[in-house]
């Protein structure tokens, strides 16, 4: 009986495109909720459908809590799902619902409980094959990330710094710290410029011209980390993919076509 479930729930396509489709369901039901006009009109059906898919998505996790052991003497993995990403993803889904019940909460952190039904999303992690290429992409590429944000940091740090004691005298409400002008920094950085927070000294426009000239190669690199693994990752699928359709005659060495 365990063995069907596990292959039901993590094989059948129709339980997958229907766990799916309710996840997605979820988040377009949270953002018509925010609407006052449809809250007011339809929040009855928005309340059981939501009680609807917490009640699936709690008999879900129930299961996958039941068949993570691989025997019956192997307690230990059903607590191993229970704090794996995953299985943290799963609980998060369905626990913001149940806590009003056991603890008296105001009505702000009841709304701020809401929120975390947005993490649901994460479910999909689970199902959606691009999703799982983004995490191993992110896994392969993590020393190289760790490394750039860390430069991008210490850029930021310094930046800041400087122009808070080039600018404070000028500005001492616009630049009255180092936090503040860290503000000042990222929008720099990143070639954003709100145009909220500018420097109006010579020293601090020739400062902020050399940060944006800087920002433009040093916050482009993380994007081109990933966006070079995900091309190398799609090529080394389809190569992969090729391979198992296609072999060589061992006369002619001729490919053939599986």
């Amino acid at each position: 009986m365990k063995n069907k479930v596990a292959d039901f729930i993590n094989y059948n396509k129709y339980f997958i495109k229907f766990i799916y489709a309710l996840i997605v369901l979820n988040i377009v039901a949270l953002i018509l909720e925010s609407y006052e006009e449809l809250n007011s009109k339809y929040g009855s059906v928005f309340y059981f459908f939501e009680v609807f898919s917490v009640a699936i998505f709690t008999v879900e996790y129930i299961l996958r809590i039941w068949i993570s052991d691989k025997t019956k003497e192997d307690k230990r993995e059903r607590l191993n799902f229970a704090f794996s990403t995953l299985g943290i993803i799963d609980l998060i889904a369905i626990i913001p619902f149940y806590l009003p019940f056991i603890f008296p909460f105001d009505l702000r952190i009841v709304r701020i409980l809401r929120l975390f039904r947005l993490l649901r999303i994460f479910k999909l992690s689970r199902y959606s094959n691009s999703l799982k290429t983004m995490k191993y992409i992110f896994k392969e590429t993590k020393s190289e990330l760790s490394m750039t944000l860390f430069v991008i940091f210490v850029l930021m740090i310094l930046s800041s710094t400087l122009m808070y004691y080039i600018e404070h005298d000028g500005q001492p409400e616009q630049f009255a710290s180092i936090g503040d002008a860290l503000w000042w920094s990222v929008i720099t950085l990143t070639t954003v410029g709100y145009g909220d927070v500018y420097p109006i000294t010579g020293l601090g426009k020739l400062l902020s011209g050399v940060i944006a000239l800087i920002g433009i190669g040093f916050v482009a690199l993380p994007t081109g980390i990933i966006s070079s693994a995900f091309i190398e990752k799609i090529q080394s699928e389809k190569k992969l993919k090729q391979e198992e359709t296609t072999c060589n005659c061992p006369h002619c060495g001729k490919n053939i076509v599986l």
